[in-house]
Order: C-alpha cells, then structure tokens, then sequence
C-alpha cells in the first residue's frame, strides 16, 4: 500500500470515527434518522465528499449505517436477528451492582489494552479530551455521569471490537450505578481522578499491559470503596 493510500484510509477511518461518536456519544443521529447530503456532512467533517463516502462504506460493512439508494444514508436500526444489549434487557431480570462491576472487570481492562494498539490518533485524542473534561468537571463539583460514560465509551470504539460496543449499555448502567455511589463516599472521586490519570497516561504512551492494569486497577478501587470486592481481588 503506498503512502498516499495509507492516508486515505487513515482519514476514512476517522471520519467513520467521527459519525460514529455523533450517532453514539453526542446522539445528533438516532436510529433511523437519515444523514446530512454529502456536501454538507463533508463540509462539517473537514473532509472531502471522496474521504467521506469511504468513511460511510467502512461504517455501512459494520452495520451502523445503511445505504438506500435514491434516498440518502440512514442510520441502521438493528433487525431482531442482531439485537443490541439494551438496557431494557438487562432489567429485566435484576442485576445488582457487584454483578454489573464484574462484568466490567471482566472485559473493560482487555479493552482498554487493544485501545491502546488500535486507536486512531484522533481517537486517542478524543479518550483524553473526555478525560480532562472529566477531570475538570470533578474539581467543579459537577455531575459527571455522561461524561465518564463517553470516556469509556471512546476507549471501547477505539479497540474496533463489535460485540464489546454492544455491551456499552451495561457498561453505562454500572457507571451511572458507579457514579450516584461514590457521592456517597469519601475519597472515590478522586480515585477515580488519579486513576483516569494513569489509564490516560497508559493509553497515550500506547502501552498496552499499563493500560490494561489502569483499567483493571480504577475497576477495583471502586468495587473496594462500594464494598463488593471478593476478598479475592
């Protein structure tokens, strides 16, 4: 592959990056809702009309958007042959808080590892920028509960796997769980803030094994501090 190509495919790929935080983060598309024409999603990308039709393709291969001929691209709604986790199917039955943390004990700091081999700079970019938003938002004493769900959520995309994306409701509901009970205890929050810190620093040296023992770690405290950490973590 030459240089020339290699860079096309790196802008596609973050342009497939950038719709997917506006359909998945900043919810400006929801399910079902047809994008902007060309012209004027190139235009707010800063892309050209080439570079986003590819970043469409590469998004259209993974099932977050559809192309309908004639009429425009959509943002897919999934079949109920690949539904996604929802949070309405995780209430159905109850699940309490230790259940939700293991499971991201279970998968988050494998994430965060193939974040950091995986990331596009501008994902890389976008994981920090929620971190000191973050940060930022703790020092103020502000609620940062969609914050910290779009951290995580930006490291998630950012190791390219499907099926770890699908479980991101979940994963929000034990942040949003995570969030309201550290409120309620000293020191927490600010465990949270160091640990962020480490995992950041991890992710932007693309240390992999640091980053996967950040995660790990900021899991662990906080399962400690809520009092649902097995004696043997």
């Amino acid at each position: 592959m030459t240089t020339s190509n290699k860079k096309e495919g790196g802008l596609a790929q973050r342009v497939a990056g950038e719709i997917l935080s506006l359909i998945t983060i900043e919810k400006a598309f929801r399910p079902g809702d047809k994008l902007p024409n060309e012209l004027e999603l190139a235009a707010r990308l800063g892309v050209s009309r080439t570079t986003l039709r590819e970043g469409i393709r590469i998004l259209s291969s993974r099932n977050v958007l559809e192309i309908r001929r004639g009429r425009g691209t959509f943002v897919a709604v999934r079949g109920e042959h690949e539904p996604p986790i929802a949070r309405g199917d995780l209430l159905r039955a109850p699940v309490n808080v230790k259940s939700l943390y293991e499971m991201r004990l279970m998968v988050e700091p494998q994430t965060a590892y193939y974040a950091a081999k995986r990331a596009s700079q501008e994902e890389l970019e976008r994981i920090l920028m929620y971190g000191e938003q973050e940060e930022r938002e703790i020092a103020q004493g502000k609620d940062r509960t969609k914050t910290e769900q779009a951290f995580h959520k930006s490291i998630a995309m950012a190791a390219h796997n499907e099926f770890v994306e699908r479980l991101l409701p979940i994963i929000y509901e034990a942040i949003d769980s995570g969030v309201r009970l550290s409120e309620e205890r000293a020191g927490v929050v600010q465990d949270t803030r160091a640990d962020h810190r480490m995992l950041m620093n991890a992710l932007r040296a693309r240390d992999a094994l640091a980053a996967r023992a950040a995660m790990e770690l900021h899991i662990l405290h906080a399962m400690r501090a809520f009092g649902i950490c097995d004696e043997a973590y």
